[in-house]
C-alpha cells in the first residue's frame, strides 16, 4: 500500500517542488583539513550501520500503544477531554499520535537528506564536504528506517505539518550556505535529538526504542557538525549579518513550537480541535518538552540563537 493511502485524510499532491538558486562550489585544495572536522568525518565512517540487519524488524507493536509510552506523553493527557474518552478512544488516540510523531520524523529526515546534499554542493571547505557526504548516507538510512516502521508496523502515516514545511521551505530556498546549517543542523537536528531521546528513554517497545537509539547516535554527530562549521564562520560576519541570522533562528523556533500543537490529529479523530490545542499550549507537558528542545538548541549556536528561548518560552 502506498504511503498516500495510509494518510487518514486526502492530500493535494505527493510531491513538493521548491524553487531555489544558489552557487555550487568546487574546491581545489584537498589537504590540511581542520582537525576537529577530520575527526568527526573519521568517526562517521566507523559508525555507519545498516537498517536492514542492525534492527530486529521481527518485533511487533501493540496496536493500542505501539511504542508502549506512558499515557503522560499523550498531548491531552489530564484534560477533561481525555477523562471522557473510552478505552477504545484512548487507544486510537495513542496510535494516531505516535504515528503522527514518527511521520514528522520521517519527513524531517527527508528534509535533512536534501539539506545535507545542498551543503555538499555549497560549503566552501573540502573537509566539510567530506563529512556532509557521510551525513547524506545517514539521512537516507533514517528515512528508510522510519518509513519501514510506519509502513510495516504502524500501517498509518500523517503528512508533513505546515510549520515544519514552512521551516524547511525557508531553509532550502535560502541561497546562503550557512543558513542551511543554521536551519537544519542547529534548529531541526537540535530539536530532533530531544525528541529521539524522549522515545528512546520512555518507550517500552524494543523495536521503537532501538530505531530511535540508532538514529539518535547519528544525530549527535550532525549537531556537532553544524556547531563546528558555524563556530569558525560566524565571527567573520558583520553585526547586520548576525542580526539576520538571529531573526531567522527566532522565527524557526516559533515554527517548531507551533508544529507540536498537532490539530490534524484531533480533527481526524473527531475531537474538539480548538479546545485540544488550547490545552496543549498551556500544558506542563508541552512547557517541559519545549524547554528540553530549546535548551539543546540555544547553546549549540549562541551567536544566532541566544535570544530564541526568551521569545518562545
Amino acid at each position: 500500500m502506498a504511503t498516500e493511502d495510509r494518510y487518514p485524510f486526502a492530500i493535494d499532491t505527493t510531491r513538493w517542488d521548491i524553487p531555489s538558486h544558489f552557487d555550487t562550489t568546487f574546491r581545489w585544495e584537498y589537504a590540511h583539513g581542520r582537525p576537529a572536522m577530520e575527526g568527526l568525518y573519521s568517526k562517521a565512517k566507523k559508525l555507519q550501520w545498516n537498517a536492514e540487519d542492525r534492527i530486529d524488524w521481527s518485533q511487533d507493536l501493540d496496536p493500542e500503544n505501539p511504542m508502549e509510552l506512558p499515557d503522560e506523553s499523550v498531548l491531552i493527557f489530564g484534560s477533561p477531554i481525555w477523562d471522557k474518552l473510552t478505552r477504545e478512544e484512548r487507544a486510537r488516540l495513542r496510535h494516531h499520535q505516535q504515528a503522527w510523531q514518527i511521520s514528522q520524523f520521517l519527513h524531517g529526515e527527508q528534509g535533512a537528506l536534501i539539506c545535507t546534499a545542498k551543503i555538499v554542493q555549497q560549503v566552501p571547505q573540502m573537509d566539510a564536504k567530506y563529512y556532509a557526504a557521510t551525513q547524506v548516507v545517514d539521512e537516507v538510512r533514517h528515512v528508510e528506517a522510519f518509513s519501514r516502521l510506519l509502513h510495516d508496523k504502524f500501517e498509518l502515516a500523517y503528512p508533513m505539518t505546515p510549520p515544519l514545511k514552512a521551516l524547511l521551505g525557508d531553509v532550502l530556498s535560502d541561497s546562503r550556505w550557512d543558513m542551511t546549517y543554521l536551519g537544519m543542523q542547529v534548529l531541526v537536528e537540535g530539536r530532533a535529538l530531544a525528541s529521539f531521546q524522549q522515545i528512546r528513554d520512555g518507550a517500552k517497545n524494543r523495536l521503537a526504542a532501538q530505531v530511535n537509539a540508532y538514529v539518535m547516535q547519528d544525530e549527535a554527530r550532525h549537531v556537532a557538525f553544524g556547531r563546528l562549521a558555524l563556530r569558525d564562520y560566524y565571527p567573520q560576519l558583520t553585526e547586520k549579518e548576525r542580526d539576520e541570522r538571529e531573526e531567522f533562528a527566532v522565527e524557526g523556533c516559533y515554527q517548531m513550537r507551533d508544529r507540536f500543537l498537532a490539530p490534524e490529529i484531533f480533527e481526524t479523530l473527531g475531537l474538539p480541535a480548538s479546545d485540544c490545542v488550547e490545552y496543549v499550549q498551556k500544558s506542563e507537558l508541552m512547557r517541559s518538552y519545549r524547554s528540553a528542545l530549546f535548551t539543546r538548541i540555544v547553546p549549540t549556536q549562541a551567536l544566532a540563537c541566544e535570544t530564541a528561548l526568551d521569545h518562545v518560552s
